[in-house]
């Protein structure tokens, strides 16, 4: 198609272009409508959580087709999960919009690379590897480590840190220290362990995830003819979830567009919670500045939730800071009232979980089906007790990052047996669509599949015909069996999984994306949320953002909760997340006072006065907000010497000491071992087991010389478990 001097597609009559155009921005509110039909250029949507983001982008995408201004296949549109990949792409096709690439990054890195290897390089691709862990291994012997279990897991995040944020092993101790990373060994073996890694991926003649995006950058930027190959076909970008774009990812999103313009992202700074992965929204709030000519649009009409789960989000993330005052903004329901979020405390966790079980049967019990229900918390960790406590209810859950759907053995043996019917020369017997599926699908399984006839109780039976029953759902929508299996086949390709029947379990991070009916918001207790880990202002700050996340998931029922204790019957020493004073007046009740330190009263913070809330700032003697004054290579040193003293141990390196306290000892610089006993977190044990070595250490000596010492202090307690008991 092409356009003529006035802006018209030839050959089309003025007035059924323009009613194109406008059935195409139908439905739209005057924000998205603004977002759809800018013309062909920088575009940058400020969506909040609930505002049709996913919408807008489509019907831009539709609006600059039927405009004449791009044809499908020549825009390109990237994400950042296979399941919004896969959503884009059926939107698409509800608009009638054919042709364009949807697809994360790289998925379309390596699509590309694929087919201009050859030319550029020659040959075949090399293969692509599908865990790092075992190159990881093999570089970390090569560098005389052992590394195992969640420590080998670690390192490999790390890499990929480096690799996402393009840092080079040179470079690495000095990113590492000013982003304040916590690596799990000492950064001189990190870098050492990046250069190894490399060289065994080179010998074994292999690539991983991320060489995709480099190896693709690095032929657009010498190859000129497969840069002008690429972006002759790709006129036009869009960006969903900018905010959460890397270093490398943007390198390549540059050599896409060359010295083009015609870039549509979308994103909010506001949830931004993967900066841990090298994530950062800088692009997304500079790219007015890189781009002069953008036109920035904000969307702050909320349609998921009600005014009260609203009320609440805004109120979560009002305080935060590290977002410009251009980038914040109050989302604006659009839903009629609903019930206020709850806000609950409990005296341990297995009673916090048993009262969001009972929320869920009651809720259950009103018509909301199990699917429209979630459970989130910060961490894996705490699922266990969740899904103790739902499987002894009978209440059926689906636990997030557990087996992808499609590669559950019922749906691979269900979607051969629908292979072989689409290919039979007659359709099986059914109604429709979705009564030939289930009658292909009695074959599967032992004693044969009934739609009509669940098996009694729960369990794996139960979960194995929910998964089959929600494959057949997916039937609904399609005229013919060939065109089903086409579309499950591009559903694996791109891990879109149907919904399965069973209340969501999963942690906030898994949840982004993702929205239901009702939502409980549990473990909400300072040290989890924020995770006791966040130490710097802007780690807490993400916290803060990554519970915004979590509320901005509930269309209805919202509940927050806490427990005191971790086991029924323990010391209730845990405070409710500081994030919920925050909340709307009433929403939660108060805090229990703060702890007291003997013959002092309320521990305060000893720059501005403030309660100390949590153990950490009592460790440190101040509050979050007030600057620390320690010697940070004093601290580099301690922190360097307690990671290889906890590998020693075989424990985890909190257990060694906290991060709180050993900022307390790079702050006070204590001066023999009756400071250091004053220090909270140093109790006699570890006074006595490790005096030496942090004396030694406050002295400027390095871990590796104070390592012996800390091996004689330690064995003051020969079986090496003390300290993960000692309290102090």
């Amino acid at each position: 198609m092409s356009v003529s001097r006035v802006g018209l597609p030839t050959g089309i009559d003025g007035s059924v272009y323009e009613d194109a155009l406008e059935r195409v921005l139908a439905g739209l509110d005057p924000d998205q409508r603004a977002a759809a039909a800018a013309p062909p250029g920088p575009v940058v949507v400020l969506a909040g959580a609930g505002t049709g983001k996913t919408r807008t982008i489509t019907h831009r995408i539709a609006h600059l087709v039927a405009s004449g201004a791009a044809t499908g296949d020549q825009v390109l549109a990237v994400t950042f999960t296979t399941r919004a990949a896969g959503e884009l792409r059926a939107r698409l096709r509800a608009l009638g919009v054919a042709g364009v690439q949807a697809r994360t990054f790289h998925a379309a890195a390596r699509r590309q690379l694929a087919y201009f290897w050859p030319q550029a390089i020659g040959g075949s691709m090399p293969n692509l590897v599908d865990s790092k862990l075992r190159l990881v291994a093999e570089a970390a012997a090569r560098c005389r480590l052992s590394l195992q279990g969640a420590e080998l897991r670690d390192v490999a995040s790390e890499i990929e840190w480096a690799r996402a944020t393009l840092t080079t092993p040179e470079a690495y101790p000095q990113r590492a220290a000013q982003t304040h990373r916590e690596p799990p060994r000492p950064a001189d073996q990190i870098a050492a362990l990046l250069r190894g890694y490399d060289d065994v991926k080179t010998r074994a003649g292999v690539i991983d995830f991320d060489d995709l995006l480099l190896l693709l950058t690095g032929i657009l930027v010498e190859h000129r003819d497969v840069a002008a190959a690429v972006r002759g076909q790709y006129r036009h970008f869009v960006v969903d979830e900018y905010q959460d774009v890397t270093p490398l990812q943007q390198q390549l999103l540059d050599a896409w567009l060359g010295d083009r313009d015609s870039l549509t992202v979308v994103g909010d700074a506001q949830q931004t919670i993967y900066s841990f992965t090298g994530a950062t929204p800088a692009y997304l709030l500079g790219m007015a500045e890189r781009f002069p000519r953008s036109q920035v649009v904000r969307l702050t009409r909320d349609y998921r939730s009600t005014p009260q789960v609203v009320g609440c989000a805004n109120a979560v993330i009002a305080k935060a800071a590290g977002v410009p005052a251009a980038a914040r903004f109050a989302l604006v329901a659009q839903r009629p009232d609903g019930p206020p979020p709850r806000c609950t405390g409990y005296d341990s966790e297995p009673e916090e979980a048993r009262a969001a079980v009972a929320g869920v049967q009651a809720l259950a019990a009103t018509g909301v089906p199990y699917a429209e229900m979630a459970v989130l918390y910060r961490i894996h960790a705490q699922s266990e007790t969740y899904e103790a406590a739902f499987a002894a209810a009978g209440v059926p859950v689906v636990l997030r990052g557990g087996d992808r759907f499609f590669e559950r053995p019922e749906i691979r043996e269900a979607m051969v047996l629908l292979r072989g019917a689409a290919r039979a020369a007659e359709p099986p017997p059914g109604e429709n669509l979705a009564a030939q599926t289930a009658e292909v699908l009695r074959a599967a399984g032992r004693d044969g599949w009934r739609a009509d006839a669940p098996p009694p109780g729960g369990g794996a039976a139960r979960e194995r015909w929910d998964n089959i029953a929600a494959l057949v759902a997916l039937a609904d929508g399609h005229q013919d069996l060939a065109g089903f299996v086409a579309d499950l086949a591009d559903r694996a390709e791109t891990q879109h999984a149907p919904t399965v029947p069973g209340v969501t379990l999963a942690t906030l991070h898994a949840a982004k994306g993702l929205e239901w009916d009702a939502v409980w918001l549990v473990g909400l207790a300072d040290g989890t949320v924020p995770l006791v880990h966040a130490q710097t202002a802007a780690q807490i700050e993400e916290e803060r953002r990554l519970l915004y996340v979590g509320v901005t998931r509930a269309r209805e029922h919202l509940t927050l909760s806490w427990a005191a204790a971790r086991h029924e019957g323990g010391r209730r020493s845990r405070q409710r997340s500081r994030f919920l004073d925050d909340l709307p007046g009433g929403t939660a009740p108060p805090r229990r006072p703060p702890a007291r330190t003997k013959g002092r009263g309320a521990a305060r913070c000893r720059g501005c006065g403030t309660p100390l809330a949590t153990g950490a700032e009592r460790v440190l003697g101040h509050c979050p907000n007030c600057p620390s004054d320690a010697d940070d290579a004093l601290f580099e040193r301690l922190r360097n010497w307690r990671a290889a003293t906890a590998r020693g141990l075989g424990q985890p390196a909190f257990c060694v000491f906290t991060d709180a306290t050993l900022t307390a000892i790079a702050e006070r610089r204590p001066a023999g071992r009756g400071e250091l006993a004053a220090i909270p977190g140093i109790g006699a044990t570890k006074l006595a087991r490790y005096a030496t070595a942090l004396e030694a250490l406050i002295a400027g000596a390095e871990p590796e010389v104070v390592l012996a010492a800390a091996t004689q202090d330690g064995r003051a307690d020969a079986d090496g478990t003390s300290s993960a008991r000692d309290g102090n």
